[in-house]
């Protein structure tokens, strides 16, 4: 987040002697983005950051893109995968491009290692479950709703408290607020959908002296790498700067309505590289006395749309359920099943909850994607005489 945070013991100037009790002194690490020009934070280290005891390769982890077919609309079933482990072990990537990667995670149990995704921003949607990320920023605790937000190169674990169940974002560049929702200085407006009190930062601060052997695996090229140090990871004394892990919870999104069908654009959430993050919240509908709510057909001519549904009756579709994942591709125009448009016509609300990805170049198709697609989605327009 473009907002200044601080946590632990920092010197009063940077780049100067920093000791310990016994005199010897705390390691400086600058953490930044774009080499020096843009978010960063200093972080004071008990032990020195490039000490290493052995690595070793854990494999590739580039997703394996299945042959997409014929351009169709097409669903995914999520909701039966059973929990396979810790949260890394069981993410299960679904969809992606060059510039993001979506998945599901259902979790049982914590991370007994540590992880430093080196080439992405990660991004965990909390559908379901509680727990902690435990990072070398602190420690934050999330629940259902939340989105986590971990920038590149952060060393975490996550602590399983409730088996949890997640949509995982995970892209090569930096997910931020929309920039017409800041000003110049990064300030979120009056006209936003959230603001900065909306925001959880790192709150507690854990920092580890502990000796002995600590596994790293760190994802960068599209691979593993196994680290292993002789110390424990977190063992952060204090930071300060602009880049860090943090949440936002999507109740606290506060939606945008008008007289007539809003567009997309009002639930966007965050922004990536060639793609968006839009939230559907709960909120009242259109007012004007001839409104439709449920949305007119449309064609996103450059862009495909993905939503995962969390919660309630999603009022413009059929054949979906919980956890269910959607993808609307360019080059074909989407919008309600037979009977959803005259279905809303009357209705004051809706409760549902939903994650939308929308991305500027095509998604590719797992082989773990296919194994969940729901077959008959497509057919679902075919109710009726198509008037």
């Amino acid at each position: 987040m473009p907002f200044y945070h601080k946590l632990g013991q920092i010197p009063h100037k940077r780049h100067t002697q920093f000791r310990k009790a016994d005199g010897g002194l705390y390691r400086e690490e600058l953490m930044g983005l774009e080499g020096f020009s843009s978010l960063q934070s200093i972080l004071y280290h008990h032990f020195l950051p490039p000490r290493v005891l052995r690595v070793a390769d854990l494999g590739s982890a580039k997703p394996e893109y299945a042959d997409f077919g014929p351009i169709r609309h097409r669903a995914f079933r999520t909701s039966g995968l059973a929990s396979g482990g810790d949260p890394l072990n069981a993410r299960i990537a679904l969809l992606g491009n060059n510039d993001v990667t979506l998945g599901v995670s259902v979790a049982d149990r914590s991370m007994d290692y540590f992880y430093r995704n080196a080439q992405a921003y990660e991004t965990w949607y909390v559908h379901e479950g509680m727990g902690v990320l435990r990072s070398v920023f602190g420690n934050l605790a999330y629940r259902p709703g939340d989105y986590i937000v971990i920038p590149f190169g952060v060393t975490w674990q996550m602590i399983i408290d409730q088996p949890s169940r997640f949509f995982t974002i995970e892209n090569p560049s930096q997910i931020e607020p929309p920039k017409r929702y800041r000003n110049a200085y990064g300030q979120l407006l009056e006209h936003a959908p959230y603001c900065e009190r909306d925001i959880r930062l790192p709150e507690k601060l854990e920092t580890q002296t502990e000796r002995g052997e600590f596994e790293v695996r760190v994802k960068v090229r599209d691979r593993l790498s196994q680290h292993i140090l002789d110390h424990h990871p977190l063992d952060v004394v204090g930071w300060d700067g602009y880049l860090y892990p943090w949440i936002f919870n999507i109740e606290d999104f506060e939606p945008i309505t008008g007289r007539v069908h809003q567009p997309p654009p009002v639930h966007q959430t965050f922004d990536g590289h060639n793609f968006v993050v839009c939230s559907f919240v709960p909120r009242l509908f259109d007012y004007h006395p001839e409104a439709i709510p449920a949305p007119y057909n449309h064609s996103n001519v450059n862009s495909d749309e993905v939503i995962y549904y969390a919660e309630g009756n999603f009022m413009s579709r059929k054949g979906i359920d919980r956890a269910d994942i959607s993808l609307h591709p360019y080059g074909l125009p989407h919008g309600p099943q037979p009977g959803m448009t005259e279905a809303s016509i009357g209705k004051k609300e809706t409760a549902e909850l939903a994650v939308m990805v929308d991305t500027f170049h095509p998604l590719q198709l797992t082989k773990q994607a296919l194994e969940l697609e729901k077959p008959e989605y497509m057919d679902t327009w075919l109710e009726g005489d198509g008037e």
